[in-house]
């Protein structure tokens, strides 16, 4: 089987299995900290990976992306603060769980829900990427604009809470991948007189100052207004334990959970957080007790965190087969890519079949490995990181990113790029416009114009080949469809 492959590649490579467990630690780590995303810590850490083999590269950053999902769940039960965005689902009765003096069993029951959520979808993973990039292989430049522009319709329209700012920040992001010189014709773009600009910008700084700078702003304002989270130490008491008869009644919950979350990962934009509270909604309905969910039980704490992680796996198709990122982890492990000049897309799993492979291979590997960290040690990690003060953790955060953005190229002008991308980032987000659709638009975009002027040197009758091609066609509709479901939903929802 591939996937056997992969595992002998994976073991050839000890300096891959090596950043595959020091991933696994650093994930769990880095998610329980509130308020430092784990897309943060891969932008922050993708500089590390210039000077590793890809294998390696790719799975230190694909396994954080995974036990940083996990980690989250450490900080919701355990601080009331949620560690991600869609682990404030598990927050909901994995909290009045701690206060009741059950965190480890809280904890545990994370533990073993993420676990499984993850493997069943990286089962997905592995047996439909390849027969998907069957059918994509066929695809030409026509067809891939219509992906591109569907990608951009889809993510801009679903990723934020305003169809207009998702859309907006989209075409920022594809507006600051033109700034250069025109790849054809040699012209500056956008460049204003500025030499530096002639190169465009780069991904690195801009990842990072999108997500790492202005998270460091989010979190300096909310020290500045008092904004604290509040910890509690409850790792010992009655009812700690967790049994295998808590579990096995909630094997149901956490397989539709996780089916949920596989679902939804392979939707471009939709991610873990609305797959987190489409299983946390829909359990609570079927559930008897639904009546009680909130109060600390433990389907509450099962059903966000299967369909969390769940969509790890199933959210690389759509990379893996279409050279479309669905999520923000997604887009930087694109980025990884093609910095080791690895082409994207269905010729990926021909052109680098053991690449691919021994990516799936680490992922299960790091999965296992998260879920051991988690078991044994996720008390002791909430109550190491409660122990440390955030005037110490943050202060450090920004000393590393000031030596990732300039050890990349040594150039102080990736520096100011990454800080002038900090106060840009933070301003998106105080003002409502999605950074994850304005950087993943801005790693797309250089494909969908190679694609649209490919198409259009094709084409004999101009811009209506994207509608007389029927696949073409088909993707454009999907993403025009999409972008005016969401339009039209918040009127639907007040239709009786």
């Amino acid at each position: 089987m591939d996937i056997l492959d992969g595992f002998a590649t994976l073991f050839a490579n000890p300096t891959a299995l090596g950043f595959v467990a020091l991933a696994a630690f650093i994930g769990v780590v880095i998610g329980a900290l509130p308020g430092l995303t784990a897309a943060a810590a891969i932008a922050m850490l993708v500089p590390l990976t210039f000077y590793l083999d890809p294998l390696a590269a790719l799975a230190f950053l694909y396994v954080i992306g995974k036990s940083g999902r996990y980690g989250g769940s450490v900080a919701a039960i355990l601080f009331n603060t949620p560690g991600t965005t869609a682990s404030v689902a598990t927050m909901t009765d994995g909290y009045p769980m701690a206060k009741r003096g059950e965190s480890v069993r809280a904890l545990r029951m994370a533990t073993v829900a993420s676990v499984s959520g993850d493997l069943i979808g990286d089962i997905i993973l592995i047996f439909g990427a390849a027969l998907i990039a069957t059918q994509t292989a066929k695809f030409g430049p026509p067809e891939y604009f219509a992906v591109y522009m569907m990608a951009f319709l889809v993510i801009g329209s679903v990723v934020g809470a305003s169809v207009i700012k998702g859309l907006l920040a989209t075409v920022l992001g594809i507006a600051v991948a033109l700034v250069g010189l025109d790849p054809i014709t040699g012209q500056a773009r956008w460049t204003f007189g500025v030499l530096e600009l002639e190169n465009g910008f780069t991904l690195v700084p801009l990842l990072i100052g999108v997500f790492v700078i202005s998270e460091l702003m989010v979190q300096a304002e909310a020290r500045l207004t008092g904004q604290q989270a509040r910890v509690i130490d409850r790792a010992s008491g009655a009812g700690a334990a967790l049994r295998w008869l808590d579990v096995r009644p909630l094997v149901g919950v956490i397989t539709r959970s996780a089916l949920y979350g596989a679902v939804i990962g392979i939707m471009p934009g939709l991610g873990s957080s609305v797959a987190a509270f489409v299983a946390y909604g829909e359990e609570k309905r079927r559930a008897p007790d639904g009546h009680e969910w909130g109060t600390g039980k433990l389907a509450g704490v099962a059903a966000p965190e299967a369909a969390n992680n769940a969509v790890s796996g199933p959210s690389m198709i759509p990379l893996l087969t279409l050279g479309v990122p669905g999520t923000t982890v997604a887009a930087i492990l694109m980025g990884v890519f093609l910095i080791h000049g690895i082409p994207i897309g269905p010729t990926l799993f021909v052109a680098a079949h053991d690449l691919v492979y021994g990516l799936f291979a680490a992922g299960l590997i790091g999965i296992v490995l998260y879920g051991l960290i988690g078991w044994f040690f996720g008390p002791a990690i909430g109550r190491a990181i409660a122990a440390v003060p955030a005037g110490l953790v943050y202060p450090a955060i920004f000393m590393i990113t000031l030596i990732a953005a300039y050890t990349g190229r040594l150039s102080l002008w990736d520096v100011q790029v990454m800080l002038g991308a900090g106060v840009l980032g933070y301003a998106m987000r105080r003002l409502g416009f999605p950074p994850a659709a304005f950087i993943i638009a801005f790693i797309l975009a250089p494909g969908a114009e190679e694609a649209l002027r490919q198409s259009l040197l094709l084409s004999r009758t101009g811009w209506t080949i994207f509608i007389t091609e029927p696949v073409a066609a088909a993707f454009l509709t999907v993403g025009v469809g999409v972008a005016l479901w969401r339009s039209l939903r918040p009127s639907l929802r007040t239709t009786p």
